[in-house]
């Protein structure tokens, strides 16, 4: 992962966001030891104490807990709890704003619809190849 310096999201919540990530893809399990701040800094050249703040928040989340002495580890409902916080969170804020911006260019729902499902049907041919 890269992280963008020049978007308007901190970049501890990048790095909150990409160890998500990491964990809805399998990368990382249900406790497992996550990477450490120090790891993470080094990773993406940044200061130990942003990365220690993308940790905090998912802490803070119950997405990781900390064993004394040996560093933080993936809670076991961690994937469900990410998918929990991001449909009701990020998804839903996305669908609003495009069902929003159709209806300010006069799209019908059912070709918002088939717009939808060309998408789907695009990313499923890229995960192919």
């Amino acid at each position: 992962m890269k992280l963008d310096a020049d978007t308007m999201k901190p970049i501890y919540v990048q790095i909150a966001e990409w160890l998500e990530t990491e964990i809805l893809a399998g990368s990382i399990g249900g406790d497992e030891k996550i990477y450490s701040q120090y790891q993470l800094a080094e990773m993406f050249n940044i200061n130990p104490a942003t990365a220690a703040k993308g940790l905090s928040i998912l802490a803070e989340e119950g997405i990781l807990y900390k064993k004394r002495g040996l560093g933080m580890f993936v809670s076991p409902g961690a994937r469900e709890g990410i998918q929990r916080k991001r449909r009701d969170n990020t998804l839903k804020q996305l669908i609003f704003e495009l069902v929003l911006e159709a209806q300010r260019l006069s799209i019908p729902e059912n070709e918002l619809t088939e717009m939808i499902r060309q998408v789907k049907n695009g990313l499923k041919g890229e995960m192919k190849s």
